[in-house]
């Protein structure tokens, strides 16, 4: 019976407590592990951790980066009381590794576990690291990336890639002739997709005979989008508004391109799919991280990139989609780029390798 604790630290978002929640279920199902998180109160993490079964500790730490001066020195002030309470945390539940995953509050934790000399492992998904696993990267036993442009951060590092859900590796081509274009911005949904989207509609649909849409807005500008859409013209058997799509393997396996934005695990996502893709980094992320994603699977062939100032100029969003719907030799070979990228045993390599960590330390 395995005594295996491992603590997993971080959050906010989406991207990063959706892979670490992965590798949490591997390592009770494969390892018979007890998992601790640390998040914070701002984060995805309050909802998500408890409901997927785990015990749920929070910190009170603040951001560092795109902030105000003010803010950034606050969080610095905090800082030292958020290490200490990590390293309570730490004390109490006795882990044999700790896994920081991005977010506010796997710093603190790592620092703390460090100072400790508990191993610890990075998991970075983003091919430009975050600030707090830049300033840990050299010093954790251990690190799991999503891209090998990412590396040069960390030591001991392995090419893992993001654990993504089983469904998404199980995608076969569309069976269907007729073209299909999913266009996606993340569960928010994406207000520069939404804007400009219905302005090229009628002439996308023109050039590109049967050509379907299917557009994901975003709850908040979900009737907005639609009106826009309504107003444009366009045949409205051949477009479809959505606020939010819940089943995305079956959206993904209709679409012969995606047009997405470039979070890590959305690229992740696209990967496993095998899909082919036109990205539109978020030009205000952390470190401009989402345009290193999309630079990376630009250069493996998987995907073409855009700019959001190119969505500004005339004509250029239309050509690109044209140019790529109008090619079905170049989606096909797109797709299988894409799948070069995908990682289907990423949550099983991160779990082992944390699992070692634990054991080399104990040994």
């Amino acid at each position: 019976m395995s005594n295996l604790r491992v603590l997993i630290a971080g959050g906010g978002t989406g991207g990063h407590i959706i892979p670490a929640l992965a590798v949490a279920n591997e390592l009770v199902s494969h390892h018979n592990a007890e998992v601790l998180f640390v998040g914070t109160a701002r984060g995805m993490e309050t909802r998500l951790v408890p409901e997927a079964g785990f015990n749920l500790r929070l910190i009170d730490v603040g951001p560092l980066k795109n902030v105000s001066l003010v803010t950034r020195l606050r969080t610095l002030l905090r800082l030292p009381s958020s290490i200490s309470h990590c390293k309570s945390l730490i004390r109490e539940f006795q882990p044999g590794v700790v896994f920081g995953v991005g977010g506010y509050a796997s710093g603190p934790a790592m620092a703390a576990a460090l100072q400790l000399n508990i191993p610890t492992m990075v998991f970075e998904p983003n091919a430009m690291p975050g600030l707090a696993n830049r300033l840990v990267g050299k010093r954790a036993q251990a690190a799991a990336v999503n891209f090998p442009q990412a590396a040069a951060w960390f030591r001991n590092w392995e090419v893992t890639g993001i654990p993504v859900r089983q469904e998404f590796f199980s995608i076969k081509p569309p069976t269907t002739i007729a073209p299909h274009l999913l266009v996606f911005g993340g569960s928010q949904g994406a207000g520069i997709f939404n804007t400009h989207l219905p302005r090229i509609i009628p002439a996308l649909l023109d050039a590109i005979p049967c050509l379907t849409v299917l557009h994901q807005s975003g709850v908040r500008q979900a009737k907005e989008t639609e009106a826009a859409y309504a107003a444009c013209g366009a045949d409205p058997y051949r477009w479809q508004v959505r606020p939010y799509l819940d089943d995305m393997p079956a959206r993904f396996a209709a679409a012969h391109l995606v047009m997405a934005r470039s979070g890590a695990s959305s690229v992740a996502e696209l990967a496993a799919a095998g899909k082919p893709a036109l990205l539109v980094p978020f030009a205000a992320a952390a470190d401009d991280h989402q345009r290193r994603n999309a630079e990376a699977m630009v250069e493996a062939g998987a995907a073409e990139m855009l700019l959001e100032s190119d969505l500004e100029i005339p004509g250029k969003l239309l050509a690109a989609l044209t140019g790529l719907l109008d090619s079905p030799d170049r989606l096909a070979a797109m797709s299988a780029a894409a799948r070069t990228q995908a990682h289907p045993d990423a949550a099983q390599r991160i779990a082992n390798r944390l699992s070692s960590l634990a054991a080399a330390e104990t040994a």
